[in-house]
């Protein structure tokens, strides 16, 4: 049947099959080496973007909370700035009332005019 010329050319045959697969796929790439990597970078690549994603969330609500924050306090700033603001207006109205009545009494007595009366 079989002579042991013929199983060892048979087993060539088989070596050299397998070199030949051997040097195609590292020609091109084991596939499932490839579809592997493939999946790891995938899965790194969108673990990678969440991440970039939520720092960067996380930034613009830092950002606002800070601008929130000084928006607040320059609105107070001013609230105080417009009350005493109105509170010297109310001095100086006060103070103008208070100097026209002044101007208004007749400060001239019955001396005075006797005085007047006479020159």
């Amino acid at each position: 049947m079989f002579s042991i010329l013929d199983a060892v050319k048979m087993g060539a045959g088989i070596a050299a099959g397998l070199m030949l697969y051997h040097l195609y796929a590292v020609s091109i790439g084991y596939p499932s080496a490839v579809r592997e990597a493939r999946a790891g970078y995938v899965i790194l690549a969108e673990r990678t973007s969440a991440d970039a994603r939520a720092a960067e969330m996380e930034r613009q609500r830092n950002a606002a909370s800070l601008a929130s924050e000084e928006h607040r306090k320059r609105l107070l700033a001013a609230e105080v700035a417009e009350q005493a603001a109105r509170e010297t207006l109310e001095t100086e109205i006060q103070s103008n009332e208070l100097q026209r009545e002044k101007n208004r009494a007749c400060a001239v007595t019955a001396a005075d005019r006797q005085w007047l009366l006479r020159h």
